[in-house]
């Protein structure tokens, strides 16, 4: 568990099992106590933490009396909106115990396929946590339709981690890691205490069956973790239920652990690189030489702005003498792009008629 201790920014994910209790519905209050000690433990050691929770449909089922197993659409949503609002308040009550500040953040999987909202869903959770925030992001199954049928929160979990750079990702589970077989049919299964490839026979090996309110099996965290590591983020598997899980996963619980052969700065800076460009922006001498030296790219160092892009989209930068310094994410249109070029970052407002982002690009959205 060395990666864990020394990560700076850390995902962990929890189901809704280990929330709320099967036959009762009510919520594990002793267990979130033990989670949010983990979670001050962590930011202790200078982490930042983002939850992924699952637990609202559980918890708002119980409360409106509903039936057990499967859930019609409409009272899956009902029993989210009630639950939410419980789940809610039980992190930030067991959350304030250690002076954390909670930040809830909903979200479908589409906030990570449309730029747009990634860009913003980033940008929000990175100004969370740059204020000490203890995000505690779920599905927003309120008005999810697909989500609630076939989604899970290990893949969405994934997401976020990609989405903040995240170092590690805890998968909270009911079992403490990916074994050869299913180890409750068969005793002669053998876990992998790591993994350094994901190949065809380690997916294969990873089944479909989950716990009673979880929807997640072992194949869903199977890809969450590729997408994870692909992204430069480790991932680990490990038993939930007990108390203190984080401190008991770096005290040497049993885990599975898939490495990752990158960092997750120099894997969002590969993959930038590599997306096609549709558009091209011209900047002065200074400019250049600030983005050399790691600094975003303002308005103001720029010159000329080429071609039709949208917010999100991937540009190409060049020096004033045509040859290209690198390439980046724009946090503007093409149109934008062109009414503020040249302009101090304090005068966006005004030429644009509403507030905007100091930069053009932001280092963090930058390969040079």
């Amino acid at each position: 568990m060395g990666a864990l201790k020394s990560a700076k920014r850390v995902v962990i994910k929890i189901g809704s099992a280990l929330l709320v209790d099967a036959k009762t519905g009510a919520l594990k209050s002793d267990w979130l106590a033990s989670l949010a000690q983990d979670v001050a433990d962590l930011k202790a050691r200078g982490a930042t933490v983002v939850l992924v929770s699952s637990g609202s449909i559980a918890l708002g089922r119980g409360v409106l009396q509903l039936p057990a197993g499967s859930l019609p659409l409409e009272q899956s949503q009902a029993a989210a909106a009630v639950g939410q609002i419980r789940l809610a308040r039980a992190y930030e009550e067991a959350l304030a115990q250690h002076g954390a500040t909670t930040a809830q953040v909903l979200v479908t999987l589409e906030d990570s396929a449309n730029r747009r909202r990634y860009l913003n869903s980033r940008a929000t959770l990175e100004t969370l946590l740059s204020l000490g925030a203890v995000p505690i992001v779920n599905e927003n199954d309120t008005v999810a339709t697909d989500e609630i049928r076939f989604g899970d929160n290990d893949r969405l979990a994934a997401q976020v981690a990609v989405t903040i750079g995240a170092d590690h990702l805890v998968l909270l589970s009911d079992v403490d890691g990916l074994y050869t077989a299913n180890p409750r049919e068969d005793a002669s299964a053998i876990r992998f205490d790591q993994i350094d490839e994901i190949t065809p026979a380690i997916e294969a090996m990873a089944g479909d069956a989950g716990s009673g309110l979880s929807k997640g099996g072992m194949k869903t965290k199977v890809m969450a973790a590729k997408t994870a590591t692909g992204a430069g983020c480790a991932l680990t598997i490990t038993e939930g239920s007990r108390l203190n899980p984080i401190a008991q996963l770096l005290a040497g619980a049993p885990a599975t652990v898939f490495t990752a052969d990158t960092d997750p700065k120099a894997a969002r800076k590969q993959w930038i690189s590599s997306m096609k460009p549709r558009g091209d922006i011209v900047v002065d001498a200074g400019a250049a030489l600030a983005l050399r030296q790691g600094k975003s790219l303002l308005p103001a160092g720029v010159t000329a702005v080429y071609g039709q892009f949208g917010r999100g989209d991937s540009v190409t930068i060049h020096g004033p003498d045509a040859v290209q310094i690198g390439a980046g994410l724009a946090r503007y249109s093409s149109d934008e792009a062109r009414i503020i070029a040249g302009q101090r970052s304090d005068q966006i407002a005004v030429v644009l008629g509403y507030p905007g982002r100091a930069a053009l690009i932001h280092r963090d959205d930058m390969s040079i």
